[in-house]
């Protein structure tokens, strides 16, 4: 009559460290709600399943802050690898307006393969004269 198997989770994409930080999420979300709704475990119990049910998105919040700090070192290492001079402001750009930002940063971006310097060992497009890291051809 019921279906015993767990609701697939949609992370087709993510990795099984991922998966298993969403299956962790979704099960303490579980307990939290079960907890705070026991009829024999008083205020106590409800109290508990209400603390725990607010450190949930305290951690998603820190999780877009990370994903955030993460996509702007991405972004100006980027744009320093492909010789863009400018790679503070993209940074700014994309801390101001978001994914808007990092979508108008890849649209306008050179283009090109990135490989890495002979002399220096940091990456630069292959078609670039110099290397933007050190200045050797």
């Amino acid at each position: 009559m019921f279906n015993t198997q767990p609701a697939p989770i949609a992370t087709a994409t993510a990795s099984p460290s991922v998966r298993t930080l969403l299956r962790f999420f979704l099960a303490l979300l579980t307990a939290a709600t079960a907890w705070g709704q026991r009829s024999d475990g008083g205020d106590l119990a409800a109290c508990a399943g209400c603390g725990l049910l607010g450190i949930i998105p305290v951690i998603i919040i820190l999780a877009l802050i990370a994903l955030n700090i993460y996509l702007l070192v991405w972004v100006a290492r980027d744009a320093k690898a492909r010789g863009l001079d400018n790679s503070v402001l993209w940074m700014i750009l994309v801390l101001i307006t978001g994914v808007v930002g990092l979508i108008i940063y890849l649209l306008s971006r050179p283009k090109g393969e990135l490989i890495a310097c002979a002399s220096c060992g940091n990456k630069r497009l292959q078609v670039s004269a110099k290397c933007p890291h050190c200045g050797n051809a």
